[in-house]
């Protein structure tokens, strides 16, 4: 049985671990903030003393954690004492070019590495139903994708290192403009007199319905703003969005729009959702 490591215990890697821990694998966690590893630890994980243990001692690695310069700290830890061959998963979203600089330089250590971004938010980690987008070399995705399956309903290669990362942005630039249709049609609803119940239900259920009005009406009905997915983070991603684009000379001003109007957040913790009350407040000549 592969010794598995996950580093990265958040609202989504938390989740992720569970579900690996549950089919029965051999796993090891570490976080930066022990005290996040607590639980799995309860459930019956092993807790690494040290990033540099938990790289000794598994066969296989998962991360996700925020930035590229997380994952640069992280993979200088783990890798230090890493075995041959192992294989490093990165959940993250990240720089493209980072995630390509990262399979070559574990590559020349005789290590392995591939891109796996994720989608689906903390319900489908929860769940065990994320998307998984893959880059890198297809057996090491094969091996990989055994373990990923454990949280994923679906996985699949798109490409060599870096491009797990550039379909996650392609994934970003979508989900802002979905976010975007959804917090505008429901305020304009709410300013014209109409039930916003009803406007969720019957625009959700048409043409114009998608996962931001399935997942995010309910959270706008009842103005709760609460951290999901938050704006710190989705504005996180739009920047990796605009360095990417700028490389590959791709248009992306509906992203940038989205992005100026979440500065208009209050708080960047909020859930993105929050992007409804700032709609509520501009007016026709703002």
């Amino acid at each position: 049985m592969a010794k598995l490591g996950f580093v990265g215990l958040g609202v989504m890697g938390a989740p992720m671990a569970g579900h690996l821990l549950r089919g029965g694998h051999d796993l090891t966690v570490w976080n930066r903030t022990s005290s996040k590893a607590e639980p799995l630890k309860q459930q019956g994980a092993k807790v690494a003393a040290s990033a540099e243990d938990l790289g000794a001692a598994c066969d296989i690695v998962f991360l996700c954690v925020n930035r590229t310069e997380d994952v640069a700290e992280c993979l200088a830890k783990l890798t230090l004492n890493a075995k041959p061959s192992t294989l490093f998963v990165d959940h993250s979203t990240i720089a493209p070019k980072a995630s390509e600089e990262f399979h070559a330089q574990l590559n020349a250590k005789g290590l392995r590495f591939i891109d796996a971004p994720i989608t689906g938010g903390s319900m489908g980690a929860q769940k065990g139903q994320l998307t998984i987008f893959c880059g890198g070399n297809q057996h090491d995705i094969d091996v990989a994708s055994e373990y990923l399956q454990a949280y994923a309903k679906r996985v699949e290669r798109v490409g060599g290192p870096g491009r797990g990362q550039i379909m996650k942005m392609a994934n970003q630039i979508a989900v802002g403009g979905a976010l975007l249709a959804l917090c505008e049609a429901m305020s304009f609803a709410k300013k014209g007199g109409l039930d916003l119940a009803q406007a969720r239900d019957m625009i959700g259920g048409g043409a114009a319905g998608s996962w931001a009005f399935e997942n995010y009406g309910p959270k706008i009905l009842a103005e709760d703003w609460s951290p999901g997915f938050s704006v710190k983070n989705q504005r996180k991603d739009f920047a990796y969005c605009r360095d990417a684009a700028l490389q590959i000379n791709a248009a992306i001003p509906g992203t940038d729009l989205v992005d100026k109007l979440l500065t208009r957040v209050a708080n960047e913790e909020l859930t993105t959702a929050a992007l409804y009350d700032v709609m509520v407040r501009l007016g026709a000549r703002d």
